[in-house]
């Protein structure tokens, strides 16, 4: 089996990548307990045009060290932003602010897809949530008090830990989602091909989209939503949400239908999206790895898997992808309703619209970015593009 980049943003292939942004023409059984988040979907109305037909250029808002996850704070209109170094910075009115957010410098692990991964703020903006892997190299969420541009590093709080076998494969994205929980992705624990078996063991958090409440519950740091789906099943770790996930690089929320949409990085062949309905059950199971995308990967097929809603091969020079979200803004009226994405190695910021399950659309949007490690949504549903070799950009109107 050959070597490849395996974490969906970080890979060594960083040395070699552009750093110049350009434009182009270029399941097992139910779950005992169904959950029913808040939000409902809602089915859009006909978008006008095709996707071929949107235009849009990428304005450079900031130039930072190795950025890697971006996350606003409710009624704060700065954009926070982590970089991968163990920094957390403010970005107001396009400027970075000179004393940072959070500094956990010499904190974190240094590995190529090691560091300071996510960060997402509680639904009242009162708390700073990071993902890290440590200097031991294992994944931490840790939780600070917000003061008004900065978090008190003496509140600190361990929320979560989880012992990582290899140093690939960390996941690390964070976001609440419209049920006010706070979902944690992490990947299968590294090496290639799964070799500890994680995706379809429930007995570990390796491999699983995980939802807890963040608060403590008597002696634990968190909480077990009563509907999370494995709830007092016996063997089975109740902060699962979902699993048979490779590494789920990015995922976000629809802010307007609570739809859950997750990039989940290939092994060899195929990188997919998934999609998660609003108001569908959890212990969904993806796959991994006995599905690669839609594809046999190991021991054949695995009926009742549920399938990525897109997926695409490396034949074209992909490698990783890196999720994004569905478009809500009002600058680009055209892209509403389409989810963006892109690829590590590709740069290209495409564009797909799934109805019923299925994709009805899907382009290239005509810019690219080299070493793309992340997405971002404003308050206005604007989004931004981040670049490990320096760039925070924001999707902007042709």
């Amino acid at each position: 089996m050959r070597t490849r980049p395996t974490s969906g943003a970080l890979p060594a292939l960083l040395l070699v990548a552009a750093a110049c942004i350009s434009t182009s023409s270029s399941a097992p059984p139910p779950p005992s307990v169904v959950s029913t988040p808040a939000a409902t979907t809602i089915v859009s109305p006909s978008p006008p045009g095709r996707l071929t037909d949107v235009k849009v250029r990428l304005v450079l808002v900031a130039t930072l060290e190795q950025p890697v996850a971006m996350a606003v704070r409710p009624g704060d209109p700065d954009l926070y932003v982590a970089e991968k170094t163990g920094r957390v910075v403010a970005i107001h009115d396009g400027k970075v602010l000179g004393r940072p957010v959070l500094d956990l410098t010499g904190q974190v692990s240094s590995g190529s897809e090691q560091g300071l991964l996510g960060i997402a703020f509680s639904p009242d903006g009162r708390f700073l949530y990071v993902n890290l892997t440590d200097t031991s190299g294992n994944t931490k969420v840790l939780s600070f008090s917000m003061g008004a541009h900065v978090a008190d590093a003496a509140s600190r709080r361990d929320v979560l830990e989880v012992d990582q076998p290899f140093s690939n494969h960390n996941g690390g994205d964070l976001a609440f989602g419209p049920d006010g929980y706070l979902y944690i992705g992490l990947g299968d624990g590294g090496s290639e091909g799964d070799p500890n078996g994680n995706g379809q063991s429930l007995t570990t958090l390796l491999a699983k989209m995980l939802r807890i409440a963040p608060r403590t519950s008597g002696l634990l740091p968190y909480t077990i939503p009563p509907d999370n789906p494995f709830v007092g099943e016996a063997n089975v770790r109740p902060e699962i949400w979902a699993y048979g996930l490779r590494n789920p690089w990015r995922y976000s929320f629809d802010r307007q239908t609570g739809d859950l949409w997750m990039g989940d990085v290939g092994q060899d062949t195929w990188e997919e999206i998934d999609m998660q309905a609003a108001g569908s059950p959890g212990g969904r199971n993806y796959g991994w790895n006995r599905m690669e995308g839609r594809h046999p990967y190991a021991a054949g097929n695995l009926p009742g898997a549920t399938l990525p809603v897109f997926e695409y091969p490396h034949t074209g020079g992909g490698c990783a992808v890196t999720g994004g979200y569905v478009y809500r803004g009002s600058a680009i009226p055209s892209l509403v309703g389409a989810y963006v994405f892109s690829d590590f190695c590709l740069g290209r910021v495409e564009a797909i619209r799934v109805r019923n399950g299925n994709v009805i659309d899907q382009a290239d949007l005509g810019v690219s970015v080299g070493s793309v490690s992340s997405f971002g949504q404003d308050d206005a549903g604007e989004l931004y593009v981040l670049s490990l070799a320096g760039g925070l950009y924001r999707l902007a109107p042709g």
